[in-house]
């Protein structure tokens, strides 16, 4: 039998698959991870082509995913969990990379489109909708490579460190969302920051 209580999900974008583990487009993988691993919620359950986890996080009840379809058909899973548990699109937070921010930033936002970035396009897509809320982590652009090559690339030593801290403040956005709702959470968070060094 389903709890009655208000349940969230939150799912981390990203490719399955070793091969694409530590590259740009799997920061939503990397901070769902962050968040499970501080919350110990292990994510290992498998259901609509993702896996998952259930647990709570200051004292919220939480589900967190990670699609196991790749970034360009992430919807169908999000979409067929979210019916599963009842979610509705108010109750669903969205972590995905963004190459319009720089290495080290975050934002959150309430809705939206999806400003070309093919997991969210999937989600809308399959959705119907884009009014749900996204955190989104910076992963800058490369003159050199096109955003296909950048995004599937992995962070530099550099970019890691910086990324590490990024991760951190990720983690802590994730439960201010939770906790004190997305006002307060983008109040917070979407101002630019200095890495330390």
């Amino acid at each position: 039998m389903l709890s009655s209580k208000r349940r969230y999900l939150i799912a981390g974008l990203g490719n399955p698959g070793g091969e694409y583990e530590k590259t740009r487009h799997n920061a939503g993988f990397m901070v769902l991870d962050e968040v499970a691993a501080a919350y110990a919620i292990s994510v290992s359950k498998r259901k609509f082509n993702l896996v998952y986890g259930t647990g709570t996080i200051e004292g919220v009840e939480v589900i967190l995913a990670k699609p196991q379809s790749f970034m360009n058909r992430s919807g169908l899973p999000i979409f067929s969990l979210a019916g599963f548990y009842k979610i509705l699109s108010k109750d669903l937070l969205i972590i995905h990379d963004d190459i319009d921010l720089t290495i080290g930033r975050i934002k959150i936002k309430e809705k939206g489109g999806h400003g070309g970035h093919k997991g969210l396009k999937s989600i809308i897509d399959t959705c119907g909708s884009g009014d749900f809320a996204r955190l989104r982590i910076g992963v800058g652009r490369s003159e050199a490579q096109s955003v296909t090559n950048h995004v599937l690339g992995q962070f530099s030593s550099e970019e890691t460190r910086i990324l590490g801290q990024a991760l951190a403040r990720a983690r802590e956005a994730v439960a201010m969302f939770l906790s004190k709702g997305i006002v307060e959470c983008m109040n917070t968070f979407n101002q630019k920051i200095t890495i330390s060094s």
